[in-house]
């Protein structure tokens, strides 16, 4: 079955960008609650809990990336007894992953208070907020997890969203009376369970409708599995350096700087991963699309469809960059005043940081759709170790710039590189070259756009809402103009508004 990668590629961006700006706007309203309600320590303490079962769901990487993956042969080729041998076989390794992070959780209990520098809020029990958050993470490999692999498998990403969307909004309701009206942040944590639970029941139970032949029985044979465990042994290496640099930021902030500087740096963070989760829709959405354009299609194809996507996401990247560049002073000095800013430094190294993060996404939605994990199993590991001892180190010198500035650094120098040597020597099998060249010419175009843009926002000195609105639409406007006055005749433009038409009238294949 040669799946209609583009129709439902759109679906699920639509959706899923519906789901973003409303998982962007409502939890906005709840931190800016818990800011003047309970305090910014609060804010911290809930990231820190967040980075700790990062580490913890250790386990589970691989797993549901090698699931999807071997899932769109049989899909491809209508393959019944396959899948639901899959599902059988992944179904049990969830719950082995869910009893392993609750072992391991318990291990580390001990340990939680040390990783607070001195400012826990002091109504809080930190052990009992943090077998809260371990259970709603146990539960969610537990309770049916198996499941979504199927819609994913699929590109049905859109009922995923759809659900969420309904069940948030439940959750959000109560997180908002904990908070507003009982000041209880015990209540606001046990929301966040019940909500993980009742949405992976409504998301079984979608796809048991959408697809009922495919149900968790069967076994693969010995063969298959081992080639289907060597997937996860190579993913498990290949991301946990992803997830490393994620968690091992937030950590060092909160163990060298404190639970209210880690908040600080956090509202910026929010802001960044809340842009990165809208963009991510389109990765996120197209991934089977690449998955089974990789299977169907020739290298040349897909790695003209490589280009396209490149040029699409770093035009977007260099507005956002843009934005971020003039936007964030004055919208955090709006939100939450100016004792909770960052230094215009530390921003222009988020803005960096930023960009080569969504460069980076790309080229691992490549490498993951392709299942090159054995080869790339050690490079992300290799990035997040750099990372951490640059933390470490530069965090006692220059404070909260060597925490931003380490993970720049190690991205940059080490991460992408070896990322684009494996991809192209694995899957399109010719030299990296000219793809780097392509790639350092839209980089200069982003740095030469981000600076005019900010030249002229310096121009105008008005009130803070002003001042948003105005920068707002510079940076859009200047992103736009200098990028259509650089590559307007360039082929990967026609070709990018091509695929984009494709997308908007529902019709023909990325």
């Amino acid at each position: 079955m040669k799946i209609e990668r583009t129709k439902r590629a759109k679906n699920n961006i639509i959706y899923g960008m519906i789901l973003r700006i409303y998982q962007i706007i409502v939890p906005f309203f709840m931190r800016t609650l818990m800011i003047y309600y309970l305090g910014v320590e609060y804010l911290g303490l809930n990231g820190l809990f967040t980075s700790i079962l990062q580490v913890l769901n250790l386990a589970e990487l691989g797993v549901g990336s090698a699931m999807v993956f071997s899932m769109y042969e049989p899909i491809a080729r209508d393959n019944t007894e396959v899948l639901c041998a899959l599902m059988n076989l992944y179904k049990k390794y969830y719950r082995i992953i869910g009893l392993v992070v609750l072992i391991g959780g318990l291990i580390i209990l001990p340990l939680v208070p040390y990783l607070i520098k001195n400012d826990l809020p002091d109504d809080m029990n930190v052990y009992i907020l943090y077998l809260i958050n371990l259970f709603a993470t146990v539960l969610s490999y537990w309770m049916f997890a198996y499941k979504n692999s199927v819609l994913q498998a699929h590109q049905r990403q859109d009922v995923i969203s759809i659900v969420t969307i309904l069940v948030n909004t439940g959750m959000y309701i109560l997180q908002v009376m904990s908070i507003w009206i009982l000041h209880n942040y015990y209540f606001y944590v046990l929301s966040i369970l019940i909500g993980q639970v009742v949405v992976n029941i409504i998301t079984a139970l979608c796809s048991n409708k959408m697809y009922p032949k495919l149900t968790a029985k069967g076994i693969l044979p010995k063969e298959e599995i081992t080639i289907i465990n060597q997937r996860v042994k190579d993913l498990f290496t290949a991301k946990v350096g992803s997830v490393v640099i994620k968690a091992a930021d937030t950590i060092v902030i909160s163990a060298f700087l404190g639970l209210k500087m880690l908040a600080i740096y956090q509202n910026y963070y929010y802001i960044l991963t809340a842009v990165i989760g809208m963009v991510t829709v389109i990765y996120s959405s197209c991934t089977a699309g690449i998955g089974n354009s990789i299977v169907t299609e020739t290298k040349e194809k897909n790695y003209n469809d490589l280009k396209k996507f490149t040029f699409i996401i770093t035009w977007i990247a260099t507005i956002c960059t843009c934005c971020f560049l003039n936007l964030f002073q004055p919208f955090i000095e709006l939100w939450v005043g100016k004792e909770l800013m960052l230094t215009f430094p530390c921003v222009i190294c988020i803005c960096l940081y930023y960009y080569i993060f969504e460069v980076n996404v790309l080229l691992n939605t490549y490498k993951d759709a392709a299942g090159i994990w054995h080869k790339d199993r050690f490079r992300p590991l290799i990035t997040a170790i750099a990372n951490l001892f640059l933390n470490i180190l530069l965090v006692n010198y220059i404070g909260i710039y060597g925490v931003i500035l380490s993970t720049v650094i190690t991205m940059l120098f080490i991460g992408m590189p070896w990322l684009i040597r494996n991809l192209f020597s694995e899957l399109f099998k010719m030299d990296s070259k000219e793809y780097v060249w392509v790639l350092l010419k839209y980089t200069l175009s982003m740095m030469l756009t981000a600076s005019i843009s900010y030249i002229i926002c310096n121009c105008f000195k008005l009130n803070l809402i002003f001042s948003i609105i105005i920068y707002f639409i510079i940076s859009l406007l200047v992103s736009l103009l200098i990028w259509w006055i650089i590559f307007k005749d360039s082929k990967e433009m026609s070709e990018s508004f091509i695929l984009l038409k494709k997308m908007l009238k529902r019709r023909g294949e990325v």
